[in-house]
């Protein structure tokens, strides 16, 4: 541990500006579930795993006369497996002079980094876990009635009935605020005009970020092409877990990227509109069948491209039928082009770990968690014996999952 080079004033002349910190939107953090038994209390270190349950499907029998199915218990996994640290060193003289007096500052500073490396990590499952979507990519997302449009197809394909959350791109705020205020001539006093938020609207609460991730698409959405079903890989179970289409650009490496959205598109000449079943009760709803691209894609010398997606397809009876019909050669579909991705979620599906770390004897350290969110940071402190030489380390591991079929992507124009 060598001291680096500190920039330090003279604490005879120095003055303390009470300057704050440039803050980022911090909403992830905050809307995460956190609450998992004993496991944010409990000394632990990466790799660690957390294993939580969802709710059980069946399918209802058309008689009076039993058809037993299996029961089949859906489980999710949660490991922690990100780790970051900011870490500085000084002096004797420097702490007795200046570091001494300046702790608090020095802590807040260190702190405020971790958070937003935190919190922007989180976001990612906007990209990283949703496979249904609002928006194309082209038009922006700017008004209060595409804002109550999304929520609607959210809630037609199944969702929970409490916490309802959505998270936007902040920069996108003001335009569907100043939609709102022709929209709603009567209503000019709403608390949300005045404060230029949206807060509560249609039963979801809004927040705003600047930490979006940014997805960045491949060249099947961004030139963008009309891909055409060849065929369909099919595993045991029944699902279609990958698709074989034609209409890329020939021998492209970047034809599809890992997080590529795509949707089926409607009135293709022979071919049946494909829908989505509700996720309970499996009954046709509204909602487009639109799948994610689990892996980056390269297109061969004919222009054909094999994407495998998430989540599988069903078309045959059962407790996992997704779709209305079969998807068939010929059919068609439109990928999403390059996009800031939001997030509207329900029932709470965002868990985030961050459980704590032990002590680093023989260095002083201080592990604290709060009870009320299940976050957890260590500070510890140390010498390097003989030598002038001190360090200050600040860290914090988590691991964080987003539930896919409780959560939909907001498309945001980049």
């Amino acid at each position: 541990m060598a001291v680096p080079t500190n920039v330090f004033q003279n604490v005879q002349t120095y003055q303390k500006a009470e300057l704050a910190f440039l803050q980022n939107q911090n909403c992830w953090i905050s809307n995460s579930n956190t609450k998992f038994k004993n496991f944010d209390t409990l000394e632990a270190n990466l790799g660690d795993t957390v294993t939580f349950d969802k709710p059980i499907r069946y399918t209802v029998n058309d008689s009076l006369v039993a058809t037993f199915q299996p029961t089949e218990q859906r489980v999710e996994s949660l490991t922690v497996d990100k780790a970051k640290n900011v870490s500085t060193a000084f002096t004797a003289q420097q702490r007795i002079f200046n570091v001494k007096r300046y702790m608090k500052e020095i802590g807040n500073g260190a702190v405020a980094e971790l958070g937003t490396e935190v919190e922007a990590d989180i976001a990612t499952v906007a990209e990283t876990s949703t496979f249904r979507y609002y928006g194309d990519g082209i038009t922006n997302i700017d008004s209060y009635q595409k804002l109550a449009t999304a929520l609607a197809y959210f809630r037609n394909f199944g969702a929970a009935k409490t916490e309802t959350k959505g998270f936007l791109d902040d920069v996108a705020v003001p335009g569907i605020i100043g939609a709102g205020l022709t929209q709603f001539k009567l209503d000019r006093n709403r608390e949300d005009f005045n404060s230029w938020e949206i807060g509560g609207f249609s039963n979801s609460e809004w927040y705003q970020s600047n930490l979006l991730p940014t997805h960045t698409s491949g060249t099947a959405g961004n030139t963008p092409q009309t891909l055409t079903v060849v065929s369909v890989t099919t595993d045991a179970d029944g699902g279609i877990s990958a698709i074989l289409f034609s209409g890329a650009t020939a021998s492209d490496a970047d034809a599809i990227k890992a997080y590529d959205l795509f949707s089926f598109d409607d009135g293709v000449s022979g071919k049946t509109n494909v829908r989505y079943r509700t996720f309970i009760g499996h009954k046709p709803c509204a909602n487009k069948v639109q799948c994610r691209a689990t892996a980056d894609a390269s297109a061969d010398g004919s222009g054909q491209v094999n994407i495998t997606i998430s989540p599988k397809l069903y078309v045959s009876a059962g407790n996992k039928q997704n779709i209305t019909t079969a998807i068939v050669a010929g059919m068609q579909i439109t990928v999403i082009p390059s996009h800031r991705c939001g997030l509207i979620f329900a029932g709470n599906p965002l868990y985030l770990a961050m459980p704590r770390l032990p002590d680093e004897d023989p260095f002083k350290t201080v592990a604290e968690v709060d009870p009320d969110t299940g976050v957890s940071m260590r500070m510890y402190y140390g010498s390097k014996f003989g030598l002038n030489e001190r360090g200050l380390v600040n860290d914090c591991i988590w691991g964080k999952k987003l539930v896919e079929e409780y959560a939909m992507r907001l498309i945001f124009t980049i």
